[in-house]
C-alpha cells in the first residue's frame, strides 16, 4: 500500500469508528485495530490522535465542498436542489464526522476545523449567488444566504440524529425554505433605508 493510501486508510478507519461513537471517544488502539495495523505504523503517519481527528474531519469538509461543486445544468432551483442533495449525501456518508464537526463544544474543534466549516459555508453562499446570477448581493441578501446555510446545518444535524422525515423530502423542504426566505428578503430589499 502506498504511503498516501495507508494514510487514507487510517483516516477512513477513524471515520468508520465515528459512526458508532463520538470522535473524542475513539482511541489510537481502536483505529489501529480497525485498520489492522500496528501502533508504530499509526505514528509514522500521524504524530498524535488529534492530528488524525482533524484530518478525518477535514475529509468530511472536503467532501461537502466537492458535493457542492457538482452542479447540474438548468434553472436555479434545479441546480440548487442538486447541490442540497449532494450535501445530504456527503453528510449522510460521513454521518458521525459531520455531527462531530458541527456539534457545539466538540473537544476536537480547532481553528482549522472552524476554518474548514467556514469554507463550506462560503462555498454554499457563492454557489447560490452563481445560480441566481447575482454578482453584487445586497447586505440583506448576503445575510439571508448565511442564515439559510445555518438552517441547512441545523436541519442536517437533526435529520442525521433523528431521521424523522424521509430523505427524499429533505432537499425539497430545504430549497422551499430558501425560496421563502428569498421572497421575504426581496420584499424588504425594496423598502428604502430609514
Amino acid at each position: 500500500m502506498s504511503p498516501q493510501a495507508r494514510r487514507d486508510d487510517l483516516i477512513q478507519a477513524a471515520l468508520d469508528l465515528f459512526g458508532s461513537r463520538a470522535p473524542e471517544l475513539v482511541t489510537v488502539d481502536d483505529i489501529v485495530a480497525r485498520a489492522e495495523v500496528s501502533r508504530p505504523l499509526f505514528y509514522r503517519y500521524f504524530p498524535n490522535l488529534r492530528e488524525l481527528q482533524v484530518q478525518a474531519l477535514r475529509t468530511v469538509t472536503d467532501g461537502l465542498i466537492d458535493g457542492l461543486a457538482g452542479l447540474e445544468e438548468g434553472p436555479p432551483e434545479t441546480r440548487l436542489r442538486a447541490a442540497v442533495r449532494g450535501l445530504i449525501d456527503v453528510a449522510d456518508h460521513y454521518r458521525a464526522g459531520y455531527i462531530a464537526l458541527l456539534r457545539s463544544g466538540s473537544v476536537i474543534a480547532t481553528s482549522d476545523t472552524d476554518a474548514a466549516i467556514d469554507e463550506v459555508r462560503n462555498r454554499a453562499v457563492a454557489l447560490i449567488l452563481d445560480a441566481l446570477a447575482v454578482t453584487d448581493p445586497s447586505p440583506l441578501l448576503s445575510l439571508t444566504l448565511r442564515c439559510w446555510t445555518a438552517v441547512v446545518e441545523g436541519a442536517l444535524l437533526s435529520w442525521l440524529q433523528e431521521r424523522t422525515i424521509p430523505r427524499e423530502h429533505l432537499d425539497t423542504w430545504l430549497v422551499d425554505q430558501l425560496t421563502a426566505m428569498l421572497a421575504a428578503t426581496a420584499a424588504h430589499d425594496s423598502v428604502p433605508s430609514p
